[in-house]
């Protein structure tokens, strides 16, 4: 038998978090919480920002793009999360771990390279104000949003597809509570050496390079913002993109602590609550993150409300 098809015959089983049984039950609860808060808070950002016509503007189409992206990124874990959390049954089908590793590899890519995106969208309308929207046209901003959706999907591709072509020898325990790409590699019964160097590459490229450019955008965002005369102009530039930094901090941070740091240095356990943090609190942090500093989206929410009431009554 090929030393591939037992995992196709039989998936994986992943182990979680099942040495602390006590602490499953408080998970769940915990991560059911969050990702009710996640569906609610990005959902109603679509669709404010697609109702209210002031907020037709490239800023809330990539915000539209971010939240689409996260009720996405968390639904292709949370419920097979859940199930292995309420039950005994830890498995998971191999074609649902394929699935569920090509998906969340596209999706973490493209938040990186959607992260930078969207400070080039602050970059411009910052310190070019006025060829603002001729530079972020309606046409540029769909084709860039294309551009990094297909360009993450390729990365997914060739990354995942390398992993999984991996033999393991019959091996199927998973220490983790996902299909990620690190804990595949680690039970590979061969050397790795060439896929965990190409996931560090690819990591420069959708990690550091993103970042790099974010931090450049910024600094010029800066300058110009102490420029601004007006109190009130000063305020609203730096509110709209202290919550971007905001965002951008804690998912960068966590993500280079994860897959850029040398060896094994954080135990799998530390790993894993590092990953249940960018996976699950994150995406319902952005919702919050991005309302509670911006007046026109608290506009848009209330208009929300009140059309909802509107129509209960």
């Amino acid at each position: 038998m090929d030393q591939n098809n037992y995992t196709s015959l039989h998936g994986f089983v992943l182990l979680g978090f099942s040495d602390y049984p006590k602490l499953e039950m408080v998970l769940s609860g915990v991560v059911t919480v969050f990702y009710f808060i996640t569906w609610v808070g990005n959902t109603a950002i679509i669709v404010a920002s697609l109702l209210d016509s002031c907020l037709h503007t490239p800023m809330y189409f990539f915000l539209r793009n971010l939240s689409f992206l996260d009720l996405c990124f968390t639904t292709s874990i949370i419920p097979q999360m859940l199930v292995n959390l309420w039950g005994p049954d830890k498995t998971i089908s191999y074609i649902g771990c394929v699935i569920q590793l090509y998906i969340y590899m596209w999706l973490g890519s493209t938040e990186c390279l959607l992260l930078a995106v969207m400070s080039y969208d602050r970059f411009t309308a910052i310190c070019k104000p006025l060829r603002y929207l001729i530079i972020m046209n309606p046409h540029f901003c769909l084709k860039i949003i294309i551009t990094v959706w297909s360009i993450s999907l390729a990365n997914s591709v060739a990354l995942c597809t390398l992993t999984l072509n991996l033999p393991r020898c019959g091996n199927n325990l998973l220490d983790h509570f996902l299909c990620e790409l690190p804990a595949i590699v680690k039970i590979a019964c061969i050397d790795t050496t060439t896929v965990e160097m190409s996931v560090f590459a690819l990591g420069i490229v959708f990690v550091l390079t993103p970042l790099s450019l974010i931090l450049l955008s910024y600094g010029y965002v800066a300058k110009a913002v102490l420029r601004i005369k007006s109190k009130a102009g000063r305020k609203k530039s730096l509110n709209t993109c202290g919550s971007h930094l905001t965002v951008v901090s804690i998912f960068y941070g966590t993500i280079i602590y994860m897959y850029l740091q040398p060896g094994n240095s954080a135990s799998q356990d530390q790993g894993k609550f590092l990953t249940l943090f960018y996976t699950i609190i994150t995406p319902s942090l952005n919702p919050l993150i991005y309302t509670l500093r911006n007046k026109d989206m608290k506009n848009a929410l209330r208009k929300l409300v009140r059309v909802d009431m509107n129509l209960q009554n």
